[in-house]
């Protein structure tokens, strides 16, 4: 297998991740246009269930496994890359199945109790086929980022949509007719069926490492293996408790979310058609640069962590630096196309705009979201993950707080949920950077920081002239995509005039390098 520079393994995961993203959105867009906003409300408050599950199958292995190796392949050590893929699937596995029962029994509560709507008892069965699944592939998904070696991971995540696409219209039209709640769960099977296309890829990459042979003494290698279960434990559990603990908060979100409007007065259905509208439309376009914050995060774990192992701490600085202001430019160029075009955007995409004040409240707040990822990933890689674990708990009190207080008040209602998860973003991300600050000596480049934020204001007052006053087309989707374009080449002009994207850095990408003017 192949193995990448940190820049390169970033900018595979970039690429899969933008193919990703469009095929998701194609993905909502289908969703939307044939479930309607009640039905994808149903599917939204089954995806919390859907993401702890996840969380919990995982128990954080995939950050553990490609530290460690990481480590291993740095000595070129093959029996300990051996024991922690030994160990990590039988300790996955044993979750799986556990899981599993515990979520068949609690659902019939979960549906009528808690989430106070009887139809959400199908969206979350179908839950259930994804954990075995999640329980191998996160393992090899582990294994090949700690070879540094990202291009699986990128392919997986293309196929995984690429079927969820192909098949997700066939489930919801093939459970349509019975009802809401089964076409509902008709979009979460296919969910888990792209899982399963992404985890047979994975497999068959997999039976290539001739140098591997897990099966070959199984049991004798997991009763051998204390040590590396005990040391896989001190990363996998401190992380999985920091995504355990954002997974539960965003498991009871729409459980306090439905109560809290209760007591404001608001129907169930009506709470139910709200909550689709924040989850399902507002949130995905939100977190649009999402896959470039976790193509850093992805590539910064066994990049930092071979530093840390060479005691080479001038690039550890360096790796998140540039990490940062990645972030930065990505983040922004978000916050000012969403603020400013929320609205046409929404229409064109959903045939509705009803999500437009979410959107423009949360975007600004979005950009500190946008640095969380790469700074979780420098603490897991620095032995911190239980201070990202205590920080994310933080946040999530706060989130939870606000969203009750905030919520069951008339005068807020829906928007007062925006608002909390807004706190909560914003809290956690501070947390996290003094958290980096009292570890390693980082040289904070405010210039960069003043000029990303110049660059954000100028594009973005350079866009709300176009969308105000400059008519290209009475077609909405030629005149949004005029205005979209121009903002973003004067915000790419700025970005270059203020030396945010750097030449040296773009030369040691795949095809960008080939460039004449960068050589």
């Amino acid at each position: 297998m192949t193995r990448q520079s940190f820049l390169k393994g970033a900018f595979i995961l970039m690429i899969a991740g933008f193919i990703t993203k469009i095929l998701g959105f194609i993905n909502r867009i289908v969703m939307a246009r044939i479930l309607g906003e009640e039905g994808v409300g149903l599917y939204m408050m089954a995806v919390p269930t859907f993401i702890l599950a996840i969380t919990l199958t995982q128990i954080g292995l995939p950050v553990a496994i490609a530290k460690f190796v990481a480590e291993a392949e740095a000595v070129n050590d093959k029996q300990r890359v051996k024991k922690i893929l030994t160990v990590s699937l039988a300790v996955t596995s044993v979750i799986s199945i556990i899981l599993t029962i515990g979520i068949m029994l609690l659902t019939p509560i979960l549906a009528k109790t808690l989430l106070t709507d009887e139809r959400t008892y199908y969206p979350l069965m179908a839950i259930l086929p994804v954990v075995p699944v999640i329980a191998v592939s996160s393992v090899l998904r582990g294994y090949f980022q700690g070879k540094q070696n990202m291009k699986p991971s990128a392919y997986a995540q293309v196929i995984e949509q690429v079927v969820r696409i192909t098949i997700i219209a066939i489930c919801i039209q093939l459970f349509l007719p019975y009802g809401v709640e089964y076409a509902a769960a008709g979009a979460m099977l296919s969910a888990v069926l792209g899982e399963v296309a992404s985890l047979l890829f994975l497999l068959t990459l997999f039976q290539r490492e001739k140098h591997l042979s897990i099966r070959s003494g199984f049991f004798t290698t997991v009763k051998e293996s204390k040590g590396t279960f005990y040391s896989l434990m001190d990363i996998a559990l401190p992380t999985t408790g920091s995504r355990l603990i954002g997974s539960v908060s965003y498991f009871f979100e729409p459980i306090v979310v439905m109560q809290s409007l209760a007591i404001a007065g608001v129907a169930a259905s009506v709470a139910t058609q709200q909550y689709g509208i924040l989850n399902g439309y507002a949130f995905p376009l939100l977190s649009l640069p999402a896959f470039i914050t976790y193509a850093l995060s992805t590539a910064l774990v066994p990049s930092i962590s071979e530093a840390m192992a060479k005691r080479q701490h001038k690039l550890v600085e360096h790796r998140l630096q540039q990490a940062l202001r990645i972030s930065l430019i990505t983040g922004g160029w978000s916050v000012v196309i969403l603020y400013v075009f929320a609205s046409p955007i929404l229409t064109l995409m959903y045939g509705s705009d009803s999500a437009t004040a979410f959107i423009q409240l949360l975007a600004p707040c979005f950009l500190f979201h946008y640095f969380q990822s790469p700074l979780t990933s420098v603490l897991q890689a620095l032995n911190l993950a239980r201070a990202a674990m205590m920080n994310t708990f933080i946040g999530a009190i706060v989130k939870l707080i606000l969203i009750f207080v905030l919520a069951s008040r008339p005068d807020f209602q829906m928007m007062g949920v925006a608002l909390a998860i807004a706190a909560n973003i914003v809290t956690v991300t501070f947390l996290h950077y003094a958290t980096v600050l009292k570890k390693i000596t980082f040289t904070i480049y405010a210039k960069d920081y003043i000029f990303g934020g110049l660059a954000i204001g100028i594009a973005g007052a350079f866009g709300f002239y176009l969308h105000k006053y400059i008519i290209f087309s009475h077609s909405l989707g030629v005149q949004t995509l005029w205005e979209i374009t121009l903002t973003t080449i004067v915000y790419i002009i700025l970005l270059f005039t203020f030396k945010l994207i750097r030449k040296e850095e773009l030369s040691r990408l795949p095809i960008i390098r080939k460039l004449s003017f960068l050589k």
